[in-house]
């Protein structure tokens, strides 16, 4: 039952409730800057278009899809998909959205080198966040520490794709701001897709951290049960 009720649990707080806070932050910053229509009469999907024409991507295809916040690019198929209050408002919100999705679509096709690595490391990662913790209790239950260490490296590499994510993410939001500075936009409306972009970025810093402290607690609880064996 230690694993359940040990005081490690206590270091997975901080990255709960920075969790909580971005939450709270994305909402309340988007459900804002999506009420206020931005001057330049663009959707989101018109700007996507027009920034991704002039970068060289013309052929990447935007597609409306079901779903709040769902907006993506998918590398594989060459696809921008925004959801669909992000694909037909023209909210200041919707338009740095929108912004930020074109500016992995530009990333991708300058074959920048993070976005590269974090496309390799998927695959990795969903298979090790998905044996990490089984391995990692049952080489516990076992007491056959090479079984937990196994676990705490299958982890690691979902660690290691949340740390990618980062550069990932705050890049595109910086090309999203600086195309839309450079004659989109008026400065104010600058600011709102700032506010936006800035609490998205909030939620994988968050992520990053969770991980980050939960592969902490494993190393911990591994070394707490082998000096205890």
């Amino acid at each position: 039952m230690f694993f359940y009720y040990d005081p490690t649990y206590l270091l997975l707080i901080p990255g709960l409730l920075l969790a909580l806070f971005a939450q709270m932050k994305v909402s309340s910053t988007y459900n804002h800057w999506k009420r206020v229509p931005s001057r330049a009469r663009m959707t989101g999907a018109q700007i996507a278009r027009r920034i991704l024409d002039a970068n060289g991507c013309a052929d990447v295809r935007i597609e409306r899809v079901s779903g709040t916040l769902t907006d993506h690019y998918d590398p594989q198929n060459g696809v921008l998909r925004l959801s669909a209050e992000v694909y037909a408002s023209d909210s200041i919100a919707a338009l740095g959205v929108a912004a930020h999705e074109a500016g992995h679509a530009i990333q991708d096709a300058k074959d920048y080198a993070p976005l590269r690595i974090r496309a390799g490391l998927v695959p990795v990662a969903n298979i090790g966040s998905g044996m990490a913790i089984p391995l990692f209790v049952l080489g516990l239950l076992m007491s056959w520490e090479p079984l937990t260490r196994i676990g705490i490296f299958c982890f690691a590499f979902s660690v290691l794709f949340y740390l990618v994510t980062l550069p990932v993410e705050f890049n595109a939001s910086r090309r999203a701001v600086a195309v839309l500075s450079s004659g989109y936009l008026p400065d104010d409306e600058v600011k709102g897709v700032k506010a936006v972009l800035s609490a998205a970025a909030l939620t994988y810093v968050a992520a990053a951290l969770q991980s980050l402290l939960q592969l902490l607690r494993l190393i911990l609880l591994s070394n707490w049960h082998r000096r205890n064996d």
